[in-house]
This record gives C-alpha cells, structure tokens and sequence, in this order.
C-alpha cells in the first residue's frame, strides 16, 4: 500500500489578524460595571492583561456617560483586539448630539472624556445610521507600554461587525492618533 502524504491539520490556536468581542446591554446603572468586568476579564486572560486597568476605567466611564447623557435603551461595547493594540467602540442610539469634553471643569463630574483622552494613545466619537435609528459611538485605543500600536491616521479604528451596521460621519472631538 503506498504512503500517503497529507498536511498536518491547522493549528486550532493560531492567533488570527484580530478577535473582535461584543457585549449588548440595557443601559442600566448596571451597565458600566458590567462593561467594565467584561473588558478586564477579556483583557486579563489574554495577551494585553497589562492595558486591564486603564480599559476599565476608560470604557467604565464612556458607558457611564451613555447612561447620564442620554435615552438610549441599549449600549453596546465592541472590543477589537490585534497584536499591537486594542481598540474599543461605545455605541448608543441616542438622538442627541455627542458631548464635547470639557476644557477644565470645575464641578465634580465631567471628567470622563478627559481620563480616556489621559490614558488612550488615540480617541474621537462619530455619529451613523443603523437601519432606522441613529447611533452615537465613541472610541478610543489603547496600546502596551512602549508600542507603537497600528491606528491608521485620520480615521478611527475599524469597527468590525458594528461598522458593517453604521455608517459613521466623524464629529471632530478627541484625539486623532499620532
């Protein structure tokens, strides 16, 4: 009987180009602690556990500012995760217009956007149209310490599935990358 000669199987754990994640959840109280434990635990079992913390307190207080400024009954967090950094995506479907970071503020809220804009390597928000609704989203990217990360300049990273469901229009506010 001849040999046979076959490739060997696909390694099942080959890591691929990026992981997308995505979490959907009534914009509750709740929601920024469910956010916030959803991205540490993604985080920290994975190969960017050391951006855990700052990812919790950024998308922690992203949701939170879903839940204070707006009627949106859901939010929804994607996580995209790639070799060099690790992007995420705050959506909502409020009618109203995205907030703009405040300079300095004086109160004790309103420093939300502020901490993400400390801690990420690049920010913004965008508006789109999801079939009949319109969704506010913002994003921020976070890359270890001394990497250079892959943002592409001008643009916010890409959204994977939820970019396939909205068409975004960029407002201008945060940090384009560097």
């Amino acid at each position: 009987m001849p040999a046979v000669i076959a490739p060997p199987a696909p390694f099942p754990n080959v890591p691929r180009p990026f992981e997308g994640y995505q979490l959907a959840m009534p914009n509750s109280p709740a929601a920024a602690k469910i956010a916030r434990d959803f991205v540490g635990t993604l985080l920290r079992t994975g190969a960017h556990s050391a951006l855990a913390d700052d990812a919790r307190l950024c998308v922690s207080e992203v949701v939170a500012n879903v839940y204070c400024h707006t009627s949106s009954q859901l939010v929804r967090v994607e996580v995209t995760v790639d070799r060099d950094q690790v992007a995420f995506h705050v959506t909502d479907d409020g009618p109203g217009p995205l907030p703009d970071p405040p300079e300095r503020p004086d109160g004790e809220g309103g420093r939300g956007l502020l901490v993400v804009d400390g801690l990420a390597t690049s920010w913004g928000s965008s508006t789109g149209q999801a079939n009949t609704r319109r969704t506010n989203t913002v994003w921020f990217v976070l890359t270890p310490p001394g990497g250079q990360g892959a943002a592409h300049e001008d643009e916010p990273p890409s959204q994977g599935l939820l970019g396939q469901l909205t068409e975004e229009a960029s407002e201008g506010l945060g940090r384009p990358p560097s």
